[in-house]
């Protein structure tokens, strides 16, 4: 099996980019919750030294040096735009894993002679009908294909394409040794900074290094993708994705919040939302958790969890927001000042268990499952915010909602933020 892994390049920023033509060439930058971080950066950003993961405040002089355009995250456009790049992706090939919003494992459906024609067509297949640009990775194990996807994003002659097969020994040693362990596949900064002191510091050395001290020292997985690294395939595709084990909700509020009003306001949102987590995945929640935290940096930190279990496994509002709210009082603390909140949802089963029949006959759960289709049919049609529920209700401009100043329009979700074009 040949397996290939296609990957869009700064997807967040590729996303703005499509319905902003005029972001092109320029350095662009999308923020994390609450404008908070740098999560995507476009090259020349990464080219004036914005680097992953650094908050706005440190580099917000330099984006002021230099023009950088800096935007808040837009999930409901990266999400649509995700979700038909998969659905193109699985088209084309003969089994696919989606691994992440903007990366796809796929199973090549042609011979080895013709991958590097086939990926180049999927390539500007994707580009003509979706407008993102994406690299491609082929490989005979996930790793690899993982590996040469990194190369094909990083080496010009690339063009966008590395085949492992293609590749001469030479070529493979070389790259092999230019590519930094900590870049590899699942090795984390902790993990990369072990193994350098031990001396592996390339993909080549850890390549090289002897299997079984690999695994004495470091367990099973770091010696599978060592086997990987040597051609030998120990991950197979999963087609399939394993069930969620718990979903979870939160949020950072735009200021600190004190009363206990606006924590239950944020908490009906959160469990709106993991209803809504719930009818996507066809899933029904057994037990519910609530947190509530202050800030961490900031003297005085307070972290509150409180957890129910409920009575039958439900997706009602009704149920899962008495769980919450009654969690909440135990969680809150007066006087202080708090920075998140969220619910966890788990003990998550794919089949909700015959309760009480007389529950049914008072409206129960086939009443809530009407009511929550409902709701979303009028979501749908009219917009997110027309109708909601309970404490969570319609109230606008809350002023401890997360902060998006700079959010652009949701281009592919919402009838009145569709593009306006003018014939001439």
């Amino acid at each position: 099996m040949t397996l290939a892994l296609v990957d869009a390049n700064n997807f967040y920023v590729s996303c703005e980019r499509l319905f902003q033509p005029r972001l092109e060439g320029k350095p662009v930058v999308v923020l994390s919750n609450n404008d908070g971080c740098a999560v995507a950066r476009s090259n020349e950003a990464k080219a004036l030294g914005v680097t992953m993961g650094a908050p706005y405040f440190q580099w917000e002089k330099l984006a002021k040096q230099h023009g950088i355009v800096v935007l808040s995250s837009n999930y409901a456009l990266y999400g649509e735009l995700s979700a038909r790049l998969m659905r193109l992706l699985g088209n084309q090939a003969v089994g696919q894993e989606i691994y992440s919003i903007d990366e796809s494992f796929l199973e090549v459906p042609v011979a080895d002679a013709e991958a590097d024609s086939w990926a180049q067509h999927l390539r500007q297949q994707i580009r003509r009908q979706l407008g993102l640009p994406v690299c491609v990775g082929v490989a005979p194990t996930k790793t690899l294909a993982k590996v040469c996807n990194h190369w094909a994003k990083k080496e010009r002659t690339a063009e966008g394409v590395c085949i492992w097969g293609d590749l001469d020994p030479q070529q493979r040693r070389q790259w092999f040794h230019e590519t930094p362990v900590g870049d590899l596949w699942g090795v984390g900064r902790r993990l990369a900074a072990r193994l350098e002191a031990q001396g592996v510091q390339s993909a080549g050395d850890l390549a090289r290094t002897d299997s079984r001290w690999l695994r004495q020292h470091y367990g099973v997985a770091l010696a599978r993708m060592q086997q990987e690294l040597r051609g030998v395939p120990c991950l197979s595709l999963e087609e399939v994705s394993p069930p969620r084990q718990q979903i979870q909700c939160s949020r950072s509020f735009g200021r600190a919040v004190t009363e206990f009003s606006d924590v239950l306001e944020s908490l009906s949102l959160h469990t709106q939302r993991g209803i809504e987590k719930l009818h996507e995945q066809a899933l029904w929640a057994g037990s519910v958790q609530v947190m509530v935290r202050s800030s961490p940096f900031r003297e005085g930190f307070y972290s509150g969890t409180a957890h129910r279990r409920l009575p039958e496994p439900s997706r009602d509002y009704r149920v899962l927001w008495e769980a919450v709210r009654s969690a909440a009082a135990e969680a809150f603390q007066p006087g202080v000042s708090y920075q998140k909140s969220g619910i966890l949802l788990f003990d998550l089963q794919a089949q909700a268990r015959t309760g009480d029949l007389f529950a049914v006959q008072e409206g129960g759960e086939e009443r809530a499952e009407r009511l929550q289709e409902a709701l979303q049919r009028a979501q749908d049609r009219f917009g997110k915010h027309t109708l909601a529920r309970g404490v969570g209700g319609l109230r606008q401009g809350r002023d401890w909602a997360m902060r998006s100043d700079r959010r652009s329009p949701s281009y592919l979700s919402d009838w009145w933020s569709l593009p306006v074009a003018f014939a001439r």
